[in-house]
């Protein structure tokens, strides 16, 4: 298995080897790696210092993407949000791993918390400080697996995303901050603002949600953008939950 440099991003291709075509950034960005454990792709970032310590564990993000970056074509998965930062020459203090979803598919069919086991087991995960991100389609399913897996996150951060309310009565302590843009005509902001709603009547003192009076659907470039968002996820922890 090949190393990934300090303070180098690693792709982590699963299923297949073909290689894909990166844009110049990508390509100085990303070491590729070949593995097949749980039939996901997904990019993984690294943080620096990994390497040099050696017996620090490290919080982790998840990143899910949206339907337009489904595939099989990994570049794709780094033309939004946190993994376009890191591609762009960001890195950030945490694992950073940004799945891809296969072509036609949705993230509540996807082995995501299987691939976290997997990342768990093969890096120092701090276990206590497991972070779900995602827009679009990947807002729908941040809220999906933190409501399937409520102990295990941390804090969740769903960007014009929806879900099923009944089910978001288990994220009655989660520390959630949603975001939508209030012209968004792809997913409408009433999905954000139901679920939001219906953790503050349940008492849920870390639910937030920021609207963008002039955002369409791309409420995600201001969202993963702004150094605030990390310094909030990175403040929770599951430790304070208990």
């Amino acid at each position: 298995m090949v190393k990934p440099l300090p303070a180098s991003l690693a792709i982590i291709w699963f299923l297949f080897a073909a290689t894909a075509l990166f844009a110049d950034q990508t390509e100085e960005a990303f070491e590729k790696k070949i593995e097949d454990p749980i039939g996901l792709n997904f990019l993984l970032q690294l943080p620096e210092g990994y390497e040099a310590e050696k017996d620090k564990k490290w919080p982790l993000v998840i990143f899910l993407h949206g339907a337009g970056e489904r595939g099989s074509d990994l570049s794709k998965v780094a033309i939004h949000g946190p993994p376009k930062e890191a591609a762009a020459g960001e890195s950030f203090p945490f694992i950073l791993a940004s799945p891809q979803c296969p072509t036609g598919g949705w993230w509540s069919d996807e082995p995501v918390p299987e691939l976290i086991d997997y990342l768990e087991a093969t890096y120092r995960v701090d276990k206590s400080r497991i972070y779900l991100t995602g827009l679009s389609m990947g807002g729908y399913g941040t809220w999906y697996f933190a409501t399937k897996q409520p102990e295990r996150f941390a804090a969740i951060v769903p960007v014009c995303g929806g879900g099923v309310p009944y089910r978001v009565r288990s994220l009655k302590n989660m520390p959630v901050w949603a975001f939508h843009g209030a012209l968004d005509g792809a997913v409408p902001l009433e999905e954000s603002e139901r679920l939001v709603e219906l953790l503050e009547k349940m008492k849920n003192e870390e639910a937030k949600l920021t609207v963008y009076p002039e955002a369409g659907h791309d409420s995600w470039t201001e969202t993963y953008d702004n150094p605030e968002l990390y310094k909030w996820l990175l403040s929770h922890s599951l430790e304070e939950k208990n």
